[in-house]
């Protein structure tokens, strides 16, 4: 076990405080602290915040003392270091969860620390916030959002590796492994069941969770010429090790299947929010590809 714990020089409500982390993991973190009887209330993302008087009984308690920058350093490494750029969208997030899924935050942890892999580029901790709040409208608008298709949003692309189907099972397997323990083996393997679904968005006509989940996921389609502009870039940019020529043609193909669907969108709200302009995206960026731009 390593934990580190820099030295008090952060002021802040009248004392000077420290930063508590690992560079393990975070299960490390949290089962250390908890010992050290350390609220999880202290916990901000990446670290625990403790106050000076704690740090002779910490390192006591076995946390090794290192300067602010070894600690950052360490954590870089480990890849648990929260970037001050995501910081926002990550709090924002972790308070999703527990609206969602109160008494297990280290399940929403362990996702959003999934989403925040830095070779991410389109899917990334953006694209779950754009997922999730696309599944408030659809609420909003009386389609059936169930819990499990707000878990199957946090899991869809938990996996990313850029290889479907292989990312979609490996994500319906983690959710089926991480919140069978949370919320039961039956509502897991619904959430798995829906996460499967998003490799090629067929859904059955009458599975109404299946329908929403896909219409939030797709609901990028349907954005300003500039949003999907922006998305198209995006998703290039996570396949620039695939040649030009090789990327338009299977992006081309991945495209006209979408075009050659009755609708692109099952749900009601879905068809009437981003049905059109998503077409019109769709055609304008086959046009784009086959003309070599």
């Amino acid at each position: 076990m390593v934990v580190l714990l820099d030295r008090p020089r952060w002021p802040a409500h009248g004392t000077l405080w420290a930063h508590l982390v690992s560079d393990t993991s975070l299960a490390e973190l949290h089962d250390f602290a908890a010992r050290c009887g350390v609220p999880r209330r202290a916990f901000d993302l990446d670290h625990y915040d403790v106050p000076a008087e704690r740090h002779a009984e910490l390192l006591a308690a076995g946390a090794r003392d290192v300067t602010g920058h070894e600690l950052i350093r360490r954590l870089r490494a480990a890849g648990l270091r929260v970037p001050a750029v995501d910081r926002p969208v990550r709090r924002a997030l972790v308070a999703r969860w527990e609206d969602l899924q109160p008494g297990h935050p280290g399940v929403g942890e362990e996702v959003l620390a999934r989403w925040g892999e830095p070779h991410r580029v389109y899917h990334s901790l953006a694209h779950l916030t754009a997922v999730l709040d696309r599944l408030d409208l659809l609420a909003a608008a009386g389609e059936q959002v169930t819990p499990e298709v707000r878990l199957a949003a946090w899991f869809h692309d938990a996996v990313h590796d850029g290889a479907s189907p292989a990312d979609e099972d490996a994500s319906a397997e983690l959710a089926a492994r991480l919140l069978a323990p949370a919320v039961g083996v039956a509502r897991a393997g619904e959430v798995a069941r829906l996460v499967r679904l998003t490799a090629g968005h067929e859904t059955a006509p009458d599975d109404d969770a299946g329908h929403a989940l896909c219409d939030a996921d797709l609901g990028v389609l349907g954005g300003s010429p500039q949003e999907y502009s922006a998305y198209a870039d995006q998703v290039r940019d996570e396949y620039r090790a695939v040649p030009d020529a090789d990327f338009r043609r299977g992006r081309v193909a991945v495209l006209h299947r979408l075009l050659d669907r009755p609708a692109l969108y099952r749900t009601a709200a879905g068809a009437r929010l981003w049905e059109a302009a998503a077409r019109r995206n769709v055609a304008a960026e086959i046009t784009s590809l086959r003309a070599g731009r």
